[in-house]
């Protein structure tokens, strides 16, 4: 990895995915057709949380691994401040989990959304990504072919309690051992099952010493995203699935997707690259404020009946103020040095 490469295709599609996990959380096709939101939400949309698991695998893993394990700042810098990022999310949204009742009730229910479930709905992100960075660094270390055959285990493990719960549901050994897992997490996308799989192709995507011609990461990712598309249509129309999250496809989709974006090369706006995060974690939010205003103003049937409508009118609020929030920090970071600097 050579550190003064740049990554736009990268860079840009960080604000893809979180476009694209705000659409998870909306829907925004449902009131035209379930089928077609269907697809893109739960299909295609699937792509967006496994790609920012591979960035942190490629910028903070691997080059960890590049070190012999010995240039550890990074890799404690990422844990730190996702850590962070938990922790001020989950005081921030505490109002409207409050508001909507949606506190756990218990010491085992407090521990299951902390750990695993994340205390608001959309931030199991944070504690899956600190897992499943330190569960595949601790099998890194060992081996990479003991991390590799931890990650597609667990995954293998993940999906039968995902995409295709129907399938096992009604044996009774394998009943009662995933009805252990949803115990503790109410979903087998999470730090053990999921995440480490993505960190680890990230990792292996970081190898230059496996080159593929363009036009063959080309074809493996149309193969591979068609391949994903009927699978998830196959485990829809089928009942099969207690959550979609994970499919087979996704594995093999997010490979040759990321190698064709690190072809990509050129610099984008660090408001674009930063930028991503805070809509991903602003984006619930503003949902709630959209509803307020669509209440107070007497426009629900519009901003809010009308799912398309009302993903676009999110998109555009969360990215104005992920972009101001963005652009406050960094004047403030100007404003610092330069008070430093005459100090000095």
């Amino acid at each position: 990895m050579k550190q003064s490469k740049n990554y736009a295709g990268i860079d840009y599609f960080r604000l893809i995915a979180a476009l694209f996990v705000i659409a998870i959380h909306i829907g925004p096709f449902e009131s035209c057709s379930s089928t077609v939101d269907y697809l893109f939400t739960y299909c295609l949309g699937r792509i967006a949380v496994p790609f920012f698991l591979m960035v942190t695998g490629y910028f903070v893993i691997a080059p960890y691994i590049i070190s012999q394990f010995e240039k550890k700042h990074a890799l404690k810098k990422y844990l730190l401040k996702n850590t962070g990022l938990y922790l001020g999310a989950t005081i921030f949204y505490l109002p409207l989990a409050l508001y909507a009742d949606n506190l756990p009730k218990s010491i085992p229910g407090a521990f299951k959304n902390f750990f695993f479930d994340g205390t608001f709905y959309h931030l199991w992100y944070f504690p899956a990504a600190v897992m499943g960075c330190v569960l595949l660094v601790f099998f890194l270390k060992r081996s990479f072919a003991a991390a590799a055959l931890f990650a597609m285990t667990a995954y293998i493990i993940g999906i039968f309690g995902d995409s295709y719960y129907g399938l096992i549901q009604d044996i009774p050994f394998l009943h009662f051992f995933y009805k252990g897992i949803f115990s503790f997490s109410s979903y087998t996308r999470n730090g053990i099952f999921f995440a480490p799989i993505f960190l680890l192709l990230g990792v292996f995507a970081a190898d230059s010493d496996f080159p593929c011609p363009k036009c063959f990461l080309q074809l493996g990712f149309s193969l591979s995203l068609i391949g994903m598309i009927l699978e998830g249509l196959l485990t829809y129309s089928l009942d099969l699935q207690k959550h979609n999250s994970m499919y087979l496809f996704l594995i093999p989709t997010m490979y040759f997707l990321f190698r064709l974006l690190l072809t990509i090369q050129g610099k984008a706006p660090s408001l674009i690259r930063k930028s991503a995060m805070w809509i991903y974690i602003i984006h619930p939010a503003v949902i709630v404020l959209l509803r307020g205003i669509a209440k107070k103003t007497k426009m629900t049937e519009l901003l809010i009946e009308n799912t398309l409508i009302q993903y676009l009118s999110v998109c555009l609020l969360s990215v104005s103020i992920a972009f101001a929030i963005q652009s406050f920090c960094k004047l403030l970071s100007k404003y610092s040095f330069l008070h430093r600097k005459k100090l000095q």
